[in-house]
């Protein structure tokens, strides 16, 4: 299966989990303290938010774009996937290419299938066990997606920072987050250099933030 499709598919079913862990609406901010919890307490309430919201189910992108820009933050760490995804190739970009990548990166992934949000209806996670000790500073949480079909496992690589614990990496049916961009991002370096990979996420946002929803 070419990349482009494995990346595709990915995101088909793992958007919607990306922006349940870290778009919620919260009255108080989840707990940050474990790992499992943090997980547990976003999951459940962005699944009751979005379920309960017409417009995000209709696709409203401007709507989820909003809700992501403003909750994704406190609950991941998206330069440190970008400086994943990029490999060796992060440390020949400058601080201000750095920066660049970030957010187009981040601007990418929540547009590219921000539309499945509206698939959300009946699903529901089932939460794994938790395998690691309490000194470890980088823990796998493991949950399984239960709706419509197949059960799809769901896994959640996270960090302990100052900050509380973070989340950097997906994992949907074997294939992490990380690993589906990195092939992609080191060929647009090898064709045209760092400004050509940022200038070809940059075009590609343009496209999704032009394109008609689908719904």
């Amino acid at each position: 299966m070419k990349s482009t499709q494995i990346i595709r598919k990915w995101f088909s079913l793992v958007i919607p989990a990306l922006l349940l862990v870290s778009g919620a609406v919260f009255a108080q901010a989840p707990d940050q303290s474990s790992p499992e919890g943090l997980i547990k307490s976003v999951v459940t309430d962005v699944m009751a938010s979005v379920k309960s919201d017409p417009e995000i189910q209709k696709g409203n992108i401007p709507r989820i774009v909003d809700l992501v820009d403003k909750k994704i933050v406190p609950y991941t760490d998206m330069r440190r996937t970008t400086e994943m995804a990029m490999g060796p190739n992060w440390k020949k970009a400058s601080p201000e290419q750095q920066t660049q990548l970030v957010a187009e990166f981040k601007t990418l992934l929540i547009r590219t299938y921000s539309g499945a949000l509206s698939q959300l209806r009946d699903q529901t996670v089932q939460f794994k066990p938790l395998r690691a000790s309490p000194d470890d500073q980088e823990v796998v949480v493991r949950t399984v997606v239960l709706g419509h079909g197949d059960p799809v496992p769901l896994d959640y690589r996270m960090e302990k920072t100052p900050a509380g614990w973070k989340v950097y990496d997906m994992n949907i049916m074997g294939v992490w987050l990380i690993e589906a961009y990195r092939n992609q991002f080191a060929n647009q370096i090898n064709q045209n250099g760092i400004d050509g990979l940022v200038k070809f996420l940059q075009d590609r946002n343009k496209q999704l933030a032009s394109a008609k929803p689908s719904n």
